[in-house]
């Protein structure tokens, strides 16, 4: 008969072992993308950039005035909108566009916030219902606004730009967009977060995300031919091809049954056989052209953030989008889905570990129990986990090198501790996903907006 020690060790090691083996495979995985972006880079080196001088974004659309609507969907965001529209307004170098902001009946701190920012360039779009809604809902409206603006002021927008409330947006984003479009349907600039002092942990694990996801990730994407999904922000969408989108689905070009519908359009583009990339410029001073914005600060704002988007990407998109496209579609979706699975393995290895110590300990305080090796020589286990350590290392050093190029290198060391931060966010996310999702299911409801309460840095 076994007795409970050693049967104690016997469940760690397969515990072990079940983890080592998903977390390999995931592994295997990004270096493959790691692979794919690093031939790039040396591709580009030894070609594109001998041949053609890097272009600025000062270079571009000098000479830009197409008419461009920016839409801004605002529930209870009366702390930020003002001072958002403010910087926006002052700092956007294009002498043709619009800001359609987007609020509630049953909001007027927000309405009256819009309000006392008096630019003729900004109009206020009342939706028909009380919030909260859906944010595809309230795009939808915003969207109906622009044509109407069309059609009273016999013009044609030559593109419609997706902002957040909290947005900080670079002075040259519209003659980027200006420049590219309609050549490409779909243009995504990078979302660089703000490190906040006060939540090294929390907000500065996006940081490192979007450091990594931005300029590694995403190119990917765009090299193996998959479609390249919008962040929501800083995206700015071709008109008649979202024109195309609205035709086909009655006229809303958002769906308001879809949590995530910036992910959503820009791979619904990408299958109509549109173009859609990521672009990374620099103005003459060597800024990133891109919309920053700071995140949360709290664990329980953070989880519930990330929450909603793996509902809406991975499992209500899962759904929706199902596995159509490309082989390169179908690898790229797997990639978005796949935290479903190495959250869960992630959060088995930290309970193995911390059982594997605890074997150590009773092996420690107990000699005479004889208990049998966790990963014996020249066992799988032990050569799982000898790999799983060298990718680990090698995961911990790539994002390390993304976020100090972005963040400077003292943020680019805290990002190897801030990973145990970054698992358990995603650990409690794909819980609170998987309880909604299984909630949706059950009552047949339509997620409401589970927005986050947004922030600006005092010195935006």
């Amino acid at each position: 008969m076994v007795d409970s020690a050693t049967l104690f060790v016997v469940l760690t090691r397969e515990a072990l072992l079940l983890a080592a083996v998903g977390l390999l495979a995931s592994a295997i995985d990004d270096l493959f993308v790691d692979a794919v972006f690093i031939g790039r880079r040396v591709w580009r080196a030894v070609t594109v950039r001998r041949r053609h001088p890097v272009m600025r974004a000062d270079d571009m659309g000098r000479d830009a005035r197409a008419p461009i609507a920016i839409i801004v969907p605002a529930w209870d965001e009366s702390a930020v909108i003002g001072r958002m529209l403010r910087g926006l307004l002052g700092t956007i170098d294009h002498p043709n566009y619009r800001v359609f902001v987007g609020v509630y009946p049953n909001d007027p701190a927000t309405r009256d916030a819009v309000c006392a920012v008096r630019d003729r360039r900004v109009q206020l779009v009342t939706t028909s219902r009380p919030g909260p809604t859906t944010k595809s809902d309230c795009l939808n409206h915003l969207w109906r606004a622009v044509e109407a603006c069309e059609a009273r002021r016999r013009i044609r927008f030559k593109a419609v730009v997706l902002h957040d409330a909290e947005d900080v947006v670079h002075r040259l984003e519209l003659r980027v967009f200006d420049h590219l479009i309609p050549r490409v349907a779909l243009v995504q600039l990078p979302v660089v977060p703000f490190a906040d002092p006060k939540s090294p942990w929390v907000c500065g694990h996006y940081l490192d995300e979007f450091a990594e996801n931005h300029a590694k990730d995403v190119a990917v994407r765009e090299v193996l031919g998959a479609g390249v999904p919008s962040a929501g922000v800083a995206c700015a969408i071709d008109r008649g091809a979202l024109q195309r989108i609205a035709d086909a689905q009655g006229g809303n070009p958002f769906d308001p049954a879809c949590v995530t519908e910036d992910y959503e359009i820009g791979l619904r583009l990408a299958r109509m056989g549109l173009r859609t990339a990521l672009v990374r410029v620099r103005d003459a001073e060597g800024q990133l052209v891109a919309t920053r914005e700071l995140f949360p600060a709290t664990l329980g704002a953070a989880v519930r953030q990330k929450g909603r988007w793996m509902l809406g990407i991975a499992l209500a998109g899962w759904d929706r989008l199902g596995w159509v496209g490309s082989a390169a579609d179908h690898y790229m979706l797997w990639r978005d889905r796949k935290p479903l699975v190495t959250a869960p393995l992630i959060a088995l290895a930290y309970i193995a570990l911390a059982c594997s110590l605890a074997v150590e300990a009773l092996r420690f305080a107990r000699p005479e129990a004889a208990l049998p090796p966790l990963a014996p020589e020249g066992s799988l286990l032990g050569a799982v986990l000898h790999a799983n350590g060298l990718a680990l290392a090698w995961r911990l050093a790539v994002r390390a090198l993304f976020t100090g190029e972005a963040h400077g290198w003292r943020e680019g060391l805290a990002s190897i501790p801030r990973a145990v931060v970054a698992n358990l966010i995603n650990a409690l996310a794909c819980l609170r996903a998987a309880r909604r999702y299984l909630t949706l299911l059950r009552t047949g409801a339509v997620a409401s907006w589970d927005k986050t309460e947004h922030r600006m840095p005092a010195t935006a």
